[in-house]
């Protein structure tokens, strides 16, 4: 059997390329070129006979199809007994797929394989720039950055797109950046690096695909993106690293002292803030009342993490996992006709992963407030099928509670008749689409609005609430409850 030479022809400017490169490209006599469409092309050695794989992209549907039949014929044609020069642009091991596919292809049947290293893009990338890679840098393929709808970057640090070669391609790249990144955050697109057309131009990631139409050439794939970090802390990873320095020796005291059971209720009073946030329809509180919550998810897995429990990228594993076992219609080829079969695949999915007998019902907190506990019970329950046709039925069912309230001769029977009535409410809320928690919130609200305003109605006028008739205090709250409708009604 032969030997595969694997040569990088560095950035695009026939100098870079290394002293021993340039000696076995002279020892050669024919080689193979991933594409011809790069500089470096036009200085190689004048008597190389030289072929490309560029025939291969216009054939193929996508490029894992191209890596694919190009790494079967260089190890088809380094099975000669001459062997074969492959030669890509830049450095073989930085974004050349069918190269890895070689190597590991060529170590199962014991073909030899010999890489001669050169420049890869981002070393004159950087020169570009005047950045340094030690800074945190990371280097990302464009395509597969297109391919997510979440950039796979930590905003902390800056970043390198590469081989982004097309207007398309950028926009799509545009849009799954825009999921982490301001609209208006600079950029710098990186034409050329190495050569002597290298240019780099600053932009606001929005125009990113704006850019003058000629300089998109799919004929190469000679341009980077350089995004930088975003200012101070935003990255999952850099607030970890605050939390973990509070719990430290140099921490603080109070937080060191934590356990999981003493954050138990403030991780509740977080949730509710949140929800009143939501019910508020205030975005900003929202945005950092979600930032509370997120620090006590945080502070359970440091303090998890020092106990030998388990560490924050199981959490996230495990949530993972999860999402995509219980939407096979997403990641994978099951059909649903709606949200509905999707809930009642859940059900089953769930009821697979413990293995064992469970009731619906499992896993709803006890701890949860009883109108929103009571919701969740006869949501879950209705899954299976337990529940009335229409909500006719359940309106019927309120009177039928409300009767045998009436009919209940002691404490404990009136306290129990009460109670269904409750969850018959709750259920009837269900039915008519209203979130009984969310309704009974408002509800409180304008109790408590139109009361006061009575308070001080009563004061304005000299009165004392507790020496009114029933009378008179119906009649001031039905003034408080007009004045605060007016107030509330879009006219005004």
């Amino acid at each position: 059997m032969g030997t595969i030479t694997i040569i990088g022809l560095g950035p695009g400017d026939p100098r870079h390329l290394t002293r021993e490169a340039w000696e076995a490209l002279e020892a050669a006599d024919e080689v193979w070129l991933r594409t011809a469409r790069h500089p470096t092309v036009d200085g190689l050695p004048s008597h190389l006979t030289l072929h490309s794989f560029d025939a291969l992209y216009d054939r193929a549907e996508d490029f894992s199809q191209v890596y694919g039949a190009i790494a079967d014929e260089v190890l088809r044609l380094g099975e000669r007994p001459e062997g074969v020069v492959y030669a890509v642009p830049g450095h073989p091991l930085v974004g050349e797929a069918a190269v890895t596919q070689v190597l590991a292809r060529a170590e199962e049947i014991g073909l030899a394989v010999r890489v001669f290293e050169g420049l890869s893009f981002v070393e004159p990338t950087l020169t570009a720039l005047r950045i340094d890679a030690l800074a945190g840098l990371q280097v990302c393929d464009a395509i597969e950055a297109a391919s997510l709808y979440h950039p796979p970057l930590n905003p902390d640090l800056p970043a390198l797109l590469g081989q982004l070669f097309s207007r398309a391609l950028a926009a799509d790249v545009k849009l799954t950046l825009m999921n982490q990144y301001p609209d208006d955050h600079e950029v710098a697109l990186v034409y050329a690096a190495g050569t002597v057309e290298q240019r780099v131009v600053r932009l606001p990631l929005c125009e990113l695909d704006r850019q003058d139409g000629n300089r998109w050439d799919r004929s190469n794939h000679l341009t980077t993106l350089y995004v930088p970090p975003l200012p101070g802390v935003t990255s999952f990873e850099g607030l970890q690293d605050t939390m973990a320095h509070l719990r430290a020796p140099d921490g603080c005291p109070w937080d060191r002292e934590q356990t999981h059971e003493s954050l138990r209720v403030t991780l509740l009073e977080e949730a509710y803030e949140v929800a009143a946030a939501i019910d508020t329809g205030d975005v900003r509180a929202l945005q950092e009342e979600l930032g509370d919550l997120l620090l006590q998810v945080l502070i359970h897995a440091q303090i998890a993490t020092e106990e030998g429990e388990f560490q924050m990228a199981a959490v996230i594993a495990g949530i993972d996992a999860k999402l995509k076992h219980r939407h096979p219609h997403v990641w994978g080829d099951r059909q649903v006709s709606g949200s509905g079969e999707v809930v009642r695949r859940w059900e089953q999915l769930k009821r697979q992963e413990k293995g064992e007998e469970r009731s619906v019902l499992d896993g709803v907190p006890v701890a949860l407030p009883a109108l929103q506990q009571a919701d969740t019970y006869g949501r879950r329950a209705a899954r299976v099928g337990f529940d009335w046709s229409d909500p006719v039925g359940v309106a019927d069912k309120v009177r039928e509670e409300m009767a045998e309230v009436e009919a209940a001769t002691t404490p404990e029977a009136r306290e129990a008749e009460v109670g269904d009535l409750l969850f018959a409410v709750v259920n009837w809320a269900r039915w008519l689409d209203v979130d009984p928690e969310t309704a009974l919130r408002q509800a409180n609200g304008r109790f408590a609005r139109r009361f006061r305003a009575m308070e001080h109605a009563a004061r304005g006028r000299g009165l004392d609430m507790a020496a009114m008739s029933i009378e008179a205090l119906e009649a001031l709250w039905q003034e408080a409850k007009s004045g605060d409708n007016q107030r509330r009604s879009p006219t005004h």
